[in-house]
């Protein structure tokens, strides 16, 4: 931990990410204490990935410093340190919104309409100075101490008159975002009208409007209306918040609340009484303050890391391409939790049978369970057949095949696949792609290959991910068809 970072001395470490270190502070300028916000400037130069983190990180910063009212986290101050860029702000005790339901603190209907309301009127400042933000969501509120609520984390946010990042370009939480967004289409405050609708939905309910993969999401959030609050299993609050609800989460913009005052109004009147202006005592001490990290636990926490850097080593034995491939095929019934899954289950196994077997008894869904099953044996009977363990990376890649391949089975079909997971995923095949998923699930099949051909590993996952974003399941055999007839 540094002792300073330019005029602030550094108290302690409130946490830690992949990017960098928020500390504690303090100015002795004007004896105030703050956050700073840290990211290495190594990790923003000479690539495409740190441009973007770079252009965040300073967006963050002119976001929210233009804005000054008590529902947001004030923006004090950018600077650089050496190899460190920083953003000094407001220091805020309390906990996210993610943190209460990761708790599965329940809110009362009162506490509901405070968050909400306190959140919207931080929202009609924002607008009002040309700012959206772009990604609320729980993990983006933080609730204080005295009840009070905090939109924190500007940094993918768009700023009218300057043009800081680019109006079509598809950022965000999937959860939480609204379908222009998933089409890259221009946007406007009304994304934010959308995400305090969905956090609206999740306060009510317990869970978000949506769920499931990216790719799911991507259609499930275009096509389909969510169900409403009162249709819900076990919901006990009538259906006097699903005309708000269901206005908020409007698929097309102009039918959404008009702004954030507007959707204020009809949560009041909705819930029928005066709003508190602060949440709760019971709420607020329902899961404790957390406490930041100080210079002894972070040097536990570093002994962490070398555990980690072991399990590392554990997983060099195992092929790369192997892996992503075991991912990819787990990620079609699990979603983007399968990567942390194969790579945690993989370091105590110590060949592909005992990883696949491993990783179907993690799988909570019967019916994902069994097709991952389904897989599993499959596979088991393409490595006997072709020599056991010591064909691991050709053994893997067919375990992937299968699940793609359908009826085909021996060596041939084996050799097929493997033939179509080396081939590339060309310009003539995300085209070719598009037109076969365009007939399913309409215009936002563009978007989807796009994301899908950057992620799959190989061919015959990238066919693999197109196929589960189809609902229908006739629809989807005939899709898996028509992809197969390609590779």
């Amino acid at each position: 931990m540094p002792a300073s970072l330019g005029k602030y001395r550094i108290s302690e470490v409130l946490g830690e990410g992949a990017m960098g270190v928020v500390y504690k502070g303090f100015d002795p300028g004007i004896q105030r204490t703050v956050a700073l916000k840290t990211v290495r400037r190594q990790l923003m130069e000479g690539t495409e990935f740190g441009v973007s983190m770079a252009a965040r990180f300073r967006n963050e910063a002119q976001a929210a410093g233009r804005l000054s009212h008590p529902g947001i986290v004030a923006v004090y101050d950018y600077g650089e340190d050496g190899d460190v860029a920083y953003i000094a702000m407001e220091f805020v005790e309390g906990n996210s919104l993610a943190h209460y339901l990761a708790n599965k603190v329940r809110f009362s209907d009162t506490d509901i309409a405070s968050v909400v309301s306190q959140l919207l009127e931080a929202l009609e400042h924002a607008h009002s100075h040309g700012v959206w933000h772009r990604d609320i969501k729980p993990a983006n509120i933080i609730m204080t101490r005295s009840g009070r609520i905090k939109v924190a984390d500007f940094g993918i946010a768009r700023i009218e008159s300057a043009g800081l990042t680019m109006v079509g370009s598809m950022i965000g939480t999937p959860s939480y975002m609204a379908p222009e967004q998933f089409l890259g289409l221009d946007i406007d405050r009304r994304v934010d009208i959308y995400g305090a609708g969905v956090l609206l939905y999740q306060l009510l309910v317990g869970r978000a409007p949506f769920t499931g993969s990216t790719e799911s999401l991507m259609y499930r959030v275009v096509h389909e209306a969510p169900v409403l609050p009162s249709a819900v299993p076990g919901y006990e609050r009538g259906a006097r918040y699903d005309a708000v609800v269901a206005t908020a989460l409007a698929k097309d913009p102009k039918q959404r609340f008009a702004g954030a005052a507007e959707f204020r109004q009809a949560l009041l009147a909705a819930t029928g009484q005066a709003v508190a202006p602060e949440v709760s005592d019971e709420t607020i001490i329902a899961v404790p303050t957390r406490q930041p990290v100080t210079p002894a636990a972070a040097a536990t926490a570093g002994s962490a890391s070398s555990a980690a850097s072991m399990d590392k080593t554990a997983l060099t034995r195992w092929d790369d391409k192997v892996l992503a491939q075991v991912e990819a095929t787990l990620a079609r019934h699990v979603g983007p939790v399968a990567a942390v899954m194969v790579r945690r289950t993989a370091r105590s196994c110590e060949d592909l049978p005992s990883l696949l077997a491993q990783l179907a008894e993690q799988v909570t869904n019967p019916g994902a369970k069994a097709a991952f099953v389904q897989q599993t044996t499959r596979q088991a009977a393409q490595q006997s057949a072709t020599g056991g363990g010591t064909q691991r990376a050709t053994a893997g890649s067919d375990a992937v095949a299968g699940s793609s391949a359908g009826s085909r089975a021996g060596s041939g079909a084996a050799s097929a696949s493997g033939a179509a997971a080396a081939a590339p995923i060309d310009d003539a095949i995300v085209a070719q792609a598009t037109k076969l998923l365009a007939q399913h699930i309409g215009p936002i099949a563009s978007v989807l290959v796009k994301r899908s051909a950057a992620r799959a590993p190989d061919r015959l996952a990238f066919f693999g991910a197109l196929t589960d974003a189809v609902p229908d399941a006739a629809a989807r055999e005939q899709l898996r068809a028509a992809l197969a007839r390609l590779a």
